[in-house]
């Protein structure tokens, strides 16, 4: 004699479907979570590394080929060669000081980043404080418009016109300067994305030159009085 299910079966069914349901969205979540967890852990150290050979790659332009560099954190209005115990290295700003074939201070590798036209450009400029003097600049990051505000990265004239410039630089149109040490063309078209490169240089000098320029004299009479 067969026995077919009535209708009270039905709720149970349900019940155990839900359950199951429930029970695969919940380990699939897991799984889910630990493979976001092991990607990052995989990734993130490789991601780190490559930003910083491509800091020290563009280090190495910007101060046109340094026989050895030190690197320093901006730490309480100074430069000390070790982060405070505790603190995040990645937030804290960093400079590089650049040394010639006699051992002798070259300048400093600076980064700062401010908004452009799209987004956030970053930029890496060397710096020599006792002369007031940029000696090299690269973009290192920005979303700037294809054509036009990425030029402030394609456009050579533009990037190899803050070679030896002078401090504060002043931005000017296209042809119209006046041939001074501190001047530099903006790009036509890219205008607000020029003026946010020179803007980062300055604003960067404002606020670290001082501190530069003592910690460089305290490095050239310390290497004076050993000799």
């Amino acid at each position: 004699m067969s026995t077919e299910p009535g209708p009270g079966n039905a709720p149970a069914a349900a019940e155990v479907q839900s359950w199951r349901l429930v029970t695969t969205l919940a380990v699939a979540g897991m799984l889910a979570g630990l493979l976001i967890v092991l990607v990052f852990q995989w990734a993130h150290p490789r991601i780190l590394d490559h930003q910083e050979r491509a800091v020290t790659a563009a280090v190495d332009v910007v101060l046109s080929g340094p026989e050895r560099t030190e690197r320093y954190f901006v730490v309480d209005g100074e430069l000390r060669a070790e982060a405070p115990e505790g603190s995040d290295t990645l937030k804290l700003a960093r400079v590089f000081l650049g040394f010639d074939a006699s051992d002798a201070p070259i300048g400093y590798a600076v980064r700062g980043g401010e908004a452009g036209f799209q987004d956030i450009i970053t930029v890496l400029f060397g710096y020599h404080p006792a002369r007031d003097e940029v000696l090299g600049m690269l973009v290192l990051d920005n979303k700037e418009t294809p054509g036009l505000g990425d030029r402030i990265v394609k456009d050579m004239a533009f990037v190899e016109a803050f070679q030896g410039v002078r401090a504060p630089i002043r931005g000017v149109k296209a042809g119209s300067g006046s041939g001074a040490e501190a001047e530099v063309d903006m790009i036509t078209g890219a205008t607000i994305s020029s003026r946010a490169v020179i803007d980062i240089i300055n604003h960067r000098i404002e606020a670290l030159g001082p501190i530069l320029k003592r910690h460089l004299e305290t490095r050239v009479a310390g290497s004076g009085a050993s000799q």
